[in-house]
């Protein structure tokens, strides 16, 4: 199912953050209904780097391709500014439209972003990113992709004012709203109570961010419809890591750490070796089978 048809049903979406098709293809095997490309996740593992806007659109539109090809759950993809003014966003529409995408996220932060949850962030103003808004909705080819506008003003403007951005980016066409970094569940009710009913809602919750974590039921109770873990993958993998090389200095062997990996044939599994190359073997059957009978002939 599409994810505005996911919206229009009034499903609660529980969208856990990925940044390659590994992550994709564990997280839609668990179950989930749609995955969160994460700019901030792609930074930390593919940069080794913080979210503070040294993501490409390229490097993002690979990533949403190898995802895509290997999976079809659908994807929220984190566009962060657009890259640029109202016709950069134009073209990264159209651009994560064709790679797969279904749903774009746009935010109204001044040019180099940062992380949602980082401290000193800066907006464009509010006129600036309607048009931008509707430049995304005039450029997406297919109805069913969603526009998904964040406002990062909460922290520079307070919440009265990033209520009414979010307010005035539902009517340049945004399907989606997302007030990033309410500080408190009194603020994040408070963004549902101005918002629910307008559109469909985002909260973001940050392990160690601004916004204090709550469950999705709880918070699909308050009012918000997405709940995104963007980059919950990426700190969990990467303590694994700290502990893995830490534990392989020590002892020059996998060994202590065996029973918190897999081991060759367990990731096979996991990925499916057994079954691509079982496809490969029926087209040389294929092959052979032609070959054979143009032998006789």
């Amino acid at each position: 199912m599409s994810l505005r048809k996911l919206m229009d049903s009034g499903s609660h979406v529980v969208a856990p953050g990925v940044f390659d098709a590994l992550t994709a293809s564990i997280a839609s095997e668990a179950g989930f209904k749609a995955l969160y490309l994460s700019g901030a996740a792609i930074a930390y593992t593919h940069l080794g780097r913080p979210d503070i806007g040294l993501v490409s659109m390229a490097e993002v539109a690979d990533r949403i391709a190898m995802i895509s090809d290997r999976v079809s759950t659908p994807v929220i993809v984190d566009a962060d500014t657009g890259y640029g003014n109202a016709l950069n966003v134009q073209r990264t529409v159209r651009l994560f439209e064709k790679m797969g995408a279904q749903a774009i996220q746009l935010e109204d932060q001044t040019t180099p972003k940062r992380c949602g949850h980082l401290a000193d962030k800066s907006v464009i103003p509010a006129g600036e990113m309607v048009g931008k808004i509707r430049a995304a909705v005039d450029a997406r080819t297919d109805e069913d992709t969603l526009i998904v506008a964040r406002t990062d003003a909460l922290q520079m403007e307070g919440l009265e004012r990033a209520l009414e951005r979010a307010h005035a980016y539902a009517e340049a066409g945004a399907d989606v709203l997302f007030v990033e970094a309410p500080k408190s569940r009194d603020q994040l009710a408070a963004v549902s109570s101005a918002l629910k009913g307008v559109r469909p809602l985002v909260a973001n919750m940050v392990e160690g961010g601004t916004t204090p974590i709550r469950n999705a039921a709880e918070l699909g109770d308050l009012g918000f419809q997405i709940v995104i873990f963007p980059g919950g993958i990426v700190r969990a993998m990467a303590k694994t890591a700290t502990e893995y090389y830490a534990s392989l200095a020590a002892a020059g062997s996998n060994t202590p750490f065996a029973d918190r990996m897999f081991d060759f044939n367990g990731l096979n599994a996991l990925i499916g070796t057994p079954q691509m190359l079982a496809l490969g073997e029926t087209y040389e059957d294929a092959a052979r089978t032609k070959g054979n009978k143009e032998d006789a002939a």
